[in-house]
């Protein structure tokens, strides 16, 4: 029996708010399965459970916040050497002979005159919720369905055809979205229609024009969305708690560009690699080189991080940032990184970052290149103990030996924490970064 509690998902993080419930009791749930959506108040996370089991009861209602820590769900795990209907499945699945079950001793004799019934010529069937035709398991398959989820109408209770074209069509949404399109006068019925996941509160629409509340004038003055405000809290606590030291160079980036070129000239579009993951392919590396600068500064001492995971800021549509994780960066070749940090930025902005995502960066990384400003000094994420920024890649004079070219440059600037560091040591950082992005050798 454990306990799924509310994940601190940020250093700042006090509590959250539940706000889906994509489980209830009795589902079965494995690790790494999203349960939950939480508002943080910078962002709606997906949360994942740590652990395989039975979901036993949920402890707290959607809409609730509680503290970082609380227990939201019960669930039942299986003690060690027990056979679950999901490793019996498995077992049906592969052929490999299932465990017999203990022999069921036989009943006492009951003295009566009546005649025994004749054994019947084969054993009959034990009713098992596992039991499915082989034409249930392909139609299962191929419509995501548990079979072990399903009730069986055939011979005793075996899951039928039938019982899975019946279970394909009627409608699968969360209690929450039920109740959301209950309010906004929605069918929750023909939008989940044809969904080949359940239907959740994200997905539906806006209320429709005709019930929506009359507009009314805006405010005078609009308080600032509660992202933003997370975030300026931080950084706030931030900037009064944490001496920050700050270095910057200029790094020229002609070789390590023309390298780029040709090897986004070898894939398809859509896997073309960006300057940006380039320049994090760098700051992973010189993270591993230099660890003072990789960690966290907790109760008076640096603890260094355990492997380089780089938090990547993302601004957020509505306003504010969100830092998603990108974790072991410094074990993921350009391509790899590049997969990860583009489908990163996309959950984040969309809302559907997993809990994973949104915790444990040892090392930040900010970088305003697209918009044009040519240097940006960020304030450190707390309890990291820097932060690296890159500016626009821009072209300018550039002595090589005697002579002077133009070659593309970047801004790159440090902000890290005194306790930790001195500025030897972000020097040593910034050289390694340099450095990374100069290594011929090397290829994207």
């Amino acid at each position: 029996m454990g306990e799924f509690r509310m994940p601190s998902l940020g250093a700042d993080m006090e509590q959250g708010t539940v706000v889906e419930w994509l489980v209830g009791p009795g589902d079965e749930v494995h690790r790494g399965d999203v349960v939950a959506t939480v508002d943080t108040e910078k962002s709606l996370i997906d949360v994942e459970c740590f652990e395989s089991g039975t979901v036993e009861r949920l402890l707290v209602d959607a809409g609730t916040a509680v503290p970082v820590g609380a227990p939201l769900a019960v669930i039942a795990t299986a003690p060690d050497g027990a056979v679950t209907d999901r490793a019996a499945t498995d077992g049906a699945a592969t052929g490999q002979p299932a465990a017999a079950p203990a022999p069921v001793p036989a009943p006492a004799p009951v003295p009566t005159p009546a005649p025994a019934p004749p054994p019947p010529s084969r054993p009959a069937p034990v009713p098992h919720p596992a039991a499915r035709s082989p034409l249930a398991r392909r139609r299962a398959a191929a419509a995501g369905l548990d079979l072990a989820s399903l009730p069986g109408t055939g011979p005793h209770g075996e899951v039928t055809g039938a019982d899975v074209d019946r279970a394909v069509r009627r409608p699968r949404i969360s209690p929450y979205a039920r109740r959301l399109a209950a309010e906004r006068g929605l069918d929750p019925a023909a939008l989940a229609a044809g969904r080949p996941h359940p239907l959740r509160a994200r997905d539906l629409p806006a209320a429709p024009a005709s019930q929506a509340p009359p507009a009314q004038a805006p405010p005078a003055q609009a308080p600032p969305p509660r992202p933003r405000s997370a975030t300026a809290a931080l950084m706030t606590r931030s900037k009064r708690d944490i001496p920050h030291y700050y270095l910057s160079t200029e790094i020229e980036l002609g070789d390590a560009l023309q390298r780029l070129r040709r090897h986004n000239r070898e894939v398809p579009v859509a896997d073309r690699v960006l300057p940006a993951a380039l320049l994090l392919h760098a700051v992973a590396g010189a993270a591993r080189a230099v660890p003072e600068l990789n960690g966290h500064w907790v109760d008076g001492r640096f603890v260094p991080g355990e492997g380089v995971h780089l938090g990547v800021a993302v601004s957020l549509r509505g306003g504010g940032l969100t830092v998603p994780v990108l974790h072991h960066a410094d074990r993921l070749d350009l391509d790899a990184l590049m997969a990860a940090l583009r489908g990163a930025a996309e959950r984040a902005r969309s809302g559907r970052l997993r809990s994973s995502e949104a915790s444990g960066a040892t090392l930040t990384v900010t970088d305003l290149g697209e918009l044009g400003v040519d240097a940006v000094t960020g304030v450190i994420f707390p309890p990291q103990v820097a932060v690296v920024g890159f500016g626009t890649v821009r072209p300018r004079p550039w002595a090589e030996g005697d002579t002077v070219a133009v070659r593309p440059v970047v801004t790159t600037t440090l902000s890290a924490d005194h306790r930790a560091t001195d500025g030897v040591t972000g020097a040593r950082l910034l050289h390694e970064i340099d450095h990374r992005l100069h290594r011929t050798e090397e290829t994207p």
